[in-house]
């Protein structure tokens, strides 16, 4: 969906908004800055829905979470789940990531003195162990074992199979006729049931004591707070790690940017005992700004899809009026690339966020907007920003003989956007 987006963006560059069939239900492309500002904040109560659920009523267990629930139930959820992201949680989350982070760089060390390792499976081996021990109060093991069963459950979250890609069409094309089959594969909910069972278990059903989002008392049914784990653990480590691991691809690529961030961290880490800590990566402002240009080449996400709610909605600029259940796409990733709004948008260069990102507002959108923004939008950056500040205080990156300066899209990708053949650079530990 997001090169379709991103095509019909491209085709039409004169036009505000681009229509087009899905099967026999019509869609929208939003192309203007203004009409994408009203569907996301303005006029978020015509839009609050997602639509990822063809069938109004029969849902599968696993798709009731924050991400995808409509209505009542993602009020209720996104009510919970906030005051878990404060500032002071992210604080007291804090040591959880200076601890991955250190580990990090022991894995990092064990890599280095290869002719190529994937940068993308790396920071997902350290996002994955950090969503264990900061959501459930458990060691995954990712970093050290790299097979562990939960780096295989995280991949198995985002690898769609062929019958996974038919079960999604028929179910968009015949809601009613296959309200029953599963979007995503009932194995996933068995393990996912399983993770929650144990981890209770293992906390005599209380919460966990490392200052951790407290799922497990949340009022909801068992089978809503599954979904709820389900979300974090696989948005928390995918999107995390796709953002990281691009910004160490472009800097390998462009060093001359890699050395100011490296600069950077040398220059605040001496300030900490060259400990990584949360005022610690709050001061490295030019590491903000390569993982924002980063996110602005190939944010995580590439595209928002909202759902009309209203029977009938006009579009004040252009005076065109949707239905009840029509959907729009805001395409991110076309938005970001567009030399409208970014000069020579295909060059990597952190110096253009020097004023922030208040400047790009309405079209840089990496975590979102609205009431429906990403939640975690904090703690995904810092625990990224933690990581790559441990790997670049002790590496270098450089091109590997098998790096792609423009590395493919991975055509089969849901949700969180990944890369075909990995991001594999050449690291090598840096100069005392």
């Amino acid at each position: 969906m997001a090169m379709l987006a991103t095509e019909a963006y491209n085709k039409y560059p004169n036009e505000k908004v681009v229509g087009f069939f899905r099967g026999m239900k019509p869609e929208l492309v939003i192309r203007d800055p203004e009409i994408a500002k009203r569907i996301l904040v303005s006029d978020f109560q015509h839009f609050y829905a997602r639509g990822f659920n063809p069938h109004k009523t029969v849902i599968e267990p696993l798709l009731k979470n924050l991400f995808f629930a409509d209505g009542d139930l993602w009020r209720l959820i996104r009510q919970r789940f906030t005051p878990a992201f404060s500032t002071a949680k992210l604080k007291g989350m804090f040591p959880i990531i200076t601890e991955r982070a250190e580990k990090l760089q022991i894995i990092t060390e064990e890599v280095s003195h290869l002719d190529s390792y994937d940068v993308r499976e790396l920071m997902a081996r350290y996002t994955t162990d950090f969503i264990g021990a900061c959501g459930f109060g458990i060691s995954m093991d990712s970093l050290s074992n790299e097979n562990s069963e939960f780096r295989r459950l995280g991949k198995r979250i985002f690898q769609r199979t062929p019958k996974d890609a038919l079960h999604a069409a028929l179910k968009l094309l015949f809601p009613e006729l296959c309200k029953n089959l599963h979007f995503l594969d009932p194995q996933l909910e068995k393990s996912m049931t399983l993770l929650v069972q144990t981890v209770m278990r293992d906390r005599n059903y209380k919460p966990s004591e490392m200052h951790t989002p407290k799922v497990v008392t949340l009022e909801m049914t068992d089978m809503i707070m599954i979904a709820q784990v389900f979300v974090f653990f696989g948005a928390g480590f995918e999107t995390s790690s796709t953002a990281s691991s691009y910004t160490l691809h472009q800097l390998a690529f462009n060093p001359e940017y890699q050395l100011k961030v490296q600069e950077e961290i040398d220059q605040v880490l001496k300030k900490y005992d060259n400990k990584i800590t949360y005022e610690a990566v709050n001061e490295m402002t030019y590491l903000e700004k390569a993982f924002y240009e980063a996110m602005r080449m190939y944010p995580s996400v590439a595209y928002i899809v909202r759902m009309c709610t209203s029977p009938k909605y006009t579009i004040p600029e252009i005076g065109v009026t949707i239905n009840e259940g029509v959907k729009v796409m805001i395409p991110i990733q076309a938005m970001h690339n567009d030399m409208k709004y970014f000069e020579e948008p295909e060059k990597f260069n952190p110096e253009r966020f020097n004023l922030g990102r208040k400047q790009f507002k309405n079209v840089f959108l990496p975590f979102g907007e609205g009431p429906r923004a990403c939640v975690g939008e904090r703690l995904g950056q810092m625990q990224s920003m933690a990581g790559l500040a441990a790997v670049l205080q002790k590496f270098s990156v450089e091109p590997a003989k098998c790096s792609v300066r423009y590395p493919k899209p991975e055509p089969t990708a849901i949700v969180a956007e990944s890369f075909v053949g990995g991001l594999p650079l050449k690291i090598r530990k840096r100069a005392s």
